[in-house]
């Protein structure tokens, strides 16, 4: 309902704002939706996403997780969307 900036951000958090868990990676979720390589339909109309936002909440968002999967267009603009990177180092 309020975002208090207690964890120093106003809205996104970048990746490395907080330490990463026992496998090395950083903001596996919850931080923003992730774009896929996959249609979310068969349409292609939209892009499927996984992993849930900063602003899910158990009050009218139950995708809060890593296993969450949904939709949205590929040109949308929305703030807490993102993808992910992975590089072998």
């Amino acid at each position: 309902m309020h975002n208090t900036e207690e964890d120093g951000q106003v809205g996104t958090a970048p990746v490395d704002a907080f330490p990463p868990n026992g496998f090395g990676l950083y903001n596996v979720s919850g931080n923003v939706w992730e774009w896929c390589a996959d249609w979310f339909d068969d349409a292609h109309a939209n892009r499927a996403m996984r992993g849930g936002s900063y602003l899910c909440h158990d009050s009218y968002c139950n995708r809060y997780r890593v296993a969450a999967r949904t939709a949205n267009m590929p040109d949308s603009s929305s703030g807490n969307l993102g993808f992910r990177t992975v590089a072998d180092i």
